[in-house]
């Protein structure tokens, strides 16, 4: 805590047992923070250091951050009870890619984007954790690996190593919007899209054009019950918005090449939840038809009522001539 009763985080990293290619993504990560200074979208590196230990130990590093009150992940947990919300999906979403973005422009593949990746700082959501980030040259869209990497859940089909596991992969922007797109189905439908399959059938899955993605109509909250298993409630599901599940379709395409940009997802029109346009046909209506709506209809009911009673029966021939006289007069009103 500083003067200002600011808090901040620190992340403290034992070196003892880390190897070259760990301490290579530590600065890398290190790099990326302090390029990305400024950005409200991306957590702030205010300080770091490397602090050897007794003995001729490795010791530590140490960061000094700005801290996060709580992580999307656990935001998602408490949401999943909760029926579908879609003024919380959009604000959240994007402010997701507003985060994303920056880090495109910037020629930055994150690689390993999931919910615990964006923290909330004093309400606004940022993004974290840029250890496995890697920048793209400035001649190239993607950038090789040797070793596949992220989290299985939300792992893009080119991040996934085939079989013979020899081929460099390609990863590029397009990684990204993937594995955005697993968040969005998760904040939609309370999880990840092959959150249902085992470790080796994602592997298998998530690149096999042959399996399809189930894009459920209804969005079904759900709780763990005292047993451990998990129990919909079918009492709270809502419909999802067509225009919503054309929106992760684009952005979970197989094809890299088929996935929406993040300034193409920034424009789709359900971001500002504004309803789809309806075309309206007038109906077609025959010389003696008229539309009437239901206060013209009241009155309309009420006057054979009315005139029923007075007669003291009511003779169907007067009712009708009386109730075309009402209908030219309502056409009238019409012109």
């Amino acid at each position: 805590m500083n003067a200002a009763n600011e808090i901040f985080a620190i992340k403290r990293v034992s070196l003892d047992k880390t190897d070259a290619e760990t301490m290579k993504g530590y600065m890398n990560e290190i790099a990326l923070l302090k390029r990305l200074e400024g950005n409200n979208r991306i957590i702030q590196l205010f300080d770091s250091e490397v602090k050897g230990g007794p003995g001729g130990t490795k010791g530590h590093l140490m960061l000094v951050m700005e801290c996060g009150e709580v992580d999307l992940a656990k935001l998602l947990q408490e949401q999943q009870k909760e029926p579908l919300n879609m003024v919380w999906v959009s604000y959240y979403w994007q402010q997701m890619l507003q985060a994303v973005h920056v880090i495109h422009e910037e020629k930055i593949v994150h690689s390993d984007l999931k919910p615990a990746n964006f923290v909330l700082v004093r309400g606004q959501l940022k993004l974290i954790d840029f250890g496995i980030a890697n920048a793209i040259a400035n001649d190239t869209t993607n950038i090789q690996r040797d070793h596949q990497i992220g989290t299985v859940n939300y792992m893009s089909p080119e991040a996934i190593e085939l079989p013979d596991g020899m081929r460099r992969l390609k990863v590029g922007r397009p990684s990204d919007v993937w594995s955005l797109g697993c968040i969005l189905y998760q904040m939609v439908y309370g999880q990840p899209p092959f959150q249902h399959l085992s470790v080796y059938q994602k592997m298998k899955a998530i690149p096999d054009l042959a399996h399809v993605i189930d894009f459920p109509e209804y969005s079904v909250p759900s709780i763990v019950n005292k047993n451990g298993e998990r129990k919909k409630l079918e009492h709270l599901k809502r419909r999802v918005r067509a225009d919503v599940i054309r929106g992760m379709r684009s952005c979970l395409a197989r094809n890299p090449k088929e996935r929406a940009t993040i300034p193409e997802l920034l424009e789709q029109e359900w971001l500002a939840l504004r309803e789809p346009e309806v075309p309206t046909a007038k109906p077609s209506l025959a010389s003696d038809e008229t539309i009437i709506n239901p206060y013209y209809m009241k009155q309309l009911l009420e006057y054979g009522i009315k005139l029923g009673k007075q007669s003291g029966n009511i003779d169907p021939e007067n009712l009708a001539k009386e109730a075309e006289r009402l209908v030219q007069e309502l056409k009238a009103l019409e012109t």
